[in-house]
């Protein structure tokens, strides 16, 4: 099995989404022992924004089909994505335009788009500062975990779990116990459908 680990936190050892998917990925790594781990990390290493590339040698274009390729031999894919701004970082956009591409992992169709990267599990481990609730109409905010989760749903991705840790800028006490938390499911496997 291949597991392929993306970061993209702009915080480094302050950030809460490489902490709790580092664990995510260990726990998963010590049950699958024969299993390779890719681990791309978008802050220490950006993509520059998607723009179209003439040449098939040009070195944009090589990279490009590295991290295409990375995902299309994963498994399992484990995407840190915290929130920033009430979406994701630019970083990982920069990453999922790569990862978008027509013809390899999505075709248009007389019956509509058609994703083609079926199969896959991914984890999103996700942070956000507030916290983000249908009953106060909060939700309407999210422009983070919906948008990965449709964009996933688009490319045919079905098996989608969130590691979440929420109102981490509340106080001290409510971002340790909302990672506690999250630590928690994490160690207990439990699944948290998107």
């Amino acid at each position: 099995m291949n597991l392929l680990h993306i970061d993209s936190s702009a915080l480094g050892t302050h950030s809460i989404t490489r902490e709790l998917g580092r664990a995510w990925v260990e726990r998963w790594l010590g049950e699958h022992p024969g299993a390779t781990r890719v681990h791309r990390d978008l802050a220490a290493n950006p993509l520059p924004h998607w723009a179209p590339v003439a040449d098939a040698a040009d070195p944009a274009a090589r990279h490009a089909s590295e991290v295409l390729d990375e995902f299309l031999a994963a498994d399992v894919v484990v995407i840190g994505a915290p929130m920033y701004n009430f979406t994701i970082a630019s970083s990982l956009k920069a990453w999922i335009d790569r990862v978008l591409v027509a013809g390899r992992t999505f075709r248009y169709t007389a019956a509509g788009p058609e994703g083609l990267a079926r199969g896959k599990r991914v984890v999103i481990v996700s942070a956000r500062g507030g916290v983000y609730r249908d009953d106060d109409g909060s939700t309407a905010m999210d422009f983070q975990e919906t948008y990965l989760r449709k964009i996933l749903a688009f490319i045919g991705i079905t098996d989608v779990e969130i590691v979440r840790a929420e109102g981490v800028n509340l106080s001290p006490e409510d971002r340790q116990r909302s990672v506690a938390a999250a630590h928690e499911a994490i160690q207990a496997g439990e699944r948290i459908a998107a």
